[in-house]
């Protein structure tokens, strides 16, 4: 069968509809994500489906757009207060700990193949970033809980380390199918694409920002049409000037995330929902690609190199990159068990097939398997070493932390009415630009005889008066230097 116009949504439906239910089975520590992408296979030329599908290039844009969706959901979610602790552990894994696991991955691939010296490092470059996605699933299909700074740690690295595992393959995809190009313009590459990619990123997430606050557009399903348009241009336009595309994304989306902006809860779970569509349609299009078959000569190279990169590599990689930080062993043999090779690899395996590398195809099928073998290997086993190195939470403190977090943004303890003078400095402000932040909420406004139900946009008035909800002192305290003036009555 092929794929047309006609038929590609029919077919596509179903295919998700198929793995949707197979997510069913993440109770047995199988990856939700690994399904979608079994679908693919099973539906695939080699497979009971018959689909021939053997573009590279359109997987290729397929898995850029999810990649932009998966990256600006996890920026989205990525709050400050929680990486702080750990941001430079988590930054030097996605630098040091990224370098280090393609070189070594190389060498060893150029000893036991018959790939060149550039053709290993390219294949290391590849696999050498994480996929949080599958990880994270499986925790949560399992019911457990990390101590610590372990989930912020591992999210950190698993959004940063993308940037630069791109990076890597471009570069030596680009001296691969340029024999002659010069290894001095490397440098001046690198420098652009982390400086013009970092400093975009910042400034689209102020901008994202001020443009969400002020636009006030008429109908607000139009807000989640204005934030893909916003994270697509910075993708395109950072890519178009020479910068990194994917870290622009990933920093626009922390800058944005750590802000208050309208419709912010609403949107974030939109771009979650998005994203997972996003895995799913990319897992299932990466399926469709592959050739089953043709993995078969590559059973036994690539199990050595997927048991290599698990037992060897990655655990070398973090031990270096922790070097200077106090980190427990039983924390970095997890962090070393927990660098799951998925979705990314794949995608980026796609590059060197598109350029006409010479074995590009060899190196798509290779990293395929190594994907595939690591999400077996590790994936299934994630929970019971969790377990085993006791950095699990007790059941009983993981549900009331789990409880604890979900009627956080809900339950206030303290309600209190606000009168606003004619002299109080946020008149004529929306709420939004009052940066009241999650743990104060403004219920209703008395305006007149009138009784509003604010949102973002509702401006503050003379005569005024809020009602509002707090979480504690603290936080009453802070609307009151923002108000600039004392509450008449509180009572908790």
């Amino acid at each position: 069968m092929i794929l047309t116009l006609d038929n590609i949504i029919l077919l596509g439906s179903i295919l998700l509809f198929i793995g949707l239910l197979g997510s069913k089975t993440t109770k047995y520590g199988i990856p939700v994500l690994l399904l979608f992408l079994f679908v693919g296979m099973l539906a695939g030329t080699d497979g009971i489906g018959g689909i021939y599908f053997y573009e590279p290039k359109t997987a290729k844009f397929i898995g850029v757009i999810a990649l932009s969706f998966i990256l600006f959901s996890g920026g989205l979610d990525t709050r400050w207060n929680d990486i702080k602790p750990v941001f430079w552990q988590g930054i030097s894994l996605s630098t040091i700990g990224v370098i280090l696991t393609a070189a070594i991955v190389g060498v060893l691939v150029t000893s036991i193949t018959k790939l060149t010296l550039l053709e290993g490092l390219l294949l290391g470059s590849i696999v050498s970033s994480t996929d949080a996605a599958a990880v994270f699933s499986i925790l949560r299909s399992r019911s457990i809980a990390l101590k610590g700074n372990l989930r912020p740690l591992l999210e950190l690295e698993s959004g940063s380390n993308d940037p630069m595992a791109y990076f890597l393959t471009i570069v030596f995809t680009y001296l691969l199918s340029n024999k002659d190009a010069s290894y001095v313009s490397l440098v001046p590459m690198f420098f652009r694409q982390m400086i013009l990619g970092g400093l975009v990123g910042y400034l689209m997430g102020l901008l994202m920002h001020k443009i969400l606050n002020w636009i006030k557009l008429d109908f607000d399903g139009l807000y989640s049409v204005l934030l893909i348009t916003l994270m697509m241009f910075t993708f395109s336009f950072t890519d178009f000037i020479g910068g990194n595309g994917f870290l622009a994304i990933y920093i626009s989306a922390c800058i944005l995330g750590n802000r208050e902006f309208i419709h912010k809860k609403s949107l974030i779970k939109h771009f979650d929902g998005q994203a997972w569509l996003m895995q799913g349609i990319m897992f299932i299009t990466l399926g469709l690609l592959v050739f089953p078959g043709q993995l078969i000569p590559y059973i036994g190279v690539g199990f050595l190199i997927s048991v290599f990169l698990i037992l060897i590599a990655r655990p070398l990689s973090v031990y270096v990159s922790m070097l200077f930080f106090k980190v427990s062993h039983r924390k970095k043999l997890f962090i070393s068990w927990v660098g799951l090779r998925g979705a990314v690899p794949i995608v980026l395996a796609t590059y060197p097939l598109t350029a006409g590398v010479d074995e590009g195809k060899n190196i798509f099928n290779l990293v395929f398997f190594i994907s595939i073998t690591s999400i077996l290997l590790q994936g299934t086993t994630i929970p019971v070493l969790a377990k085993w190195l006791r950095l699990t939470l007790p059941a009983e403190i993981k549900k009331i932390s789990a409880l604890d977090k979900e009627l956080r943004p809900k339950v206030k303890s303290i309600m209190t009415q606000i009168l606003i003078e004619p002299t109080c400095p946020c008149i004529g402000k929306a709420l939004v630009d009052l940066d009241l932040g999650s743990s104060i909420t403004v219920t209703t406004i008395q305006r007149g005889g009138r009784y509003i139900s604010p949102d973002g946009y509702t401006t503050i008035r003379t005569g005024d008066k809020l009602s509002v909800v707090t979480d504690n002192v603290e936080s009453l305290e802070n609307f009151n230097d923002i108000f600039g003036i004392d509450p008449l009555k509180s009572e908790v």
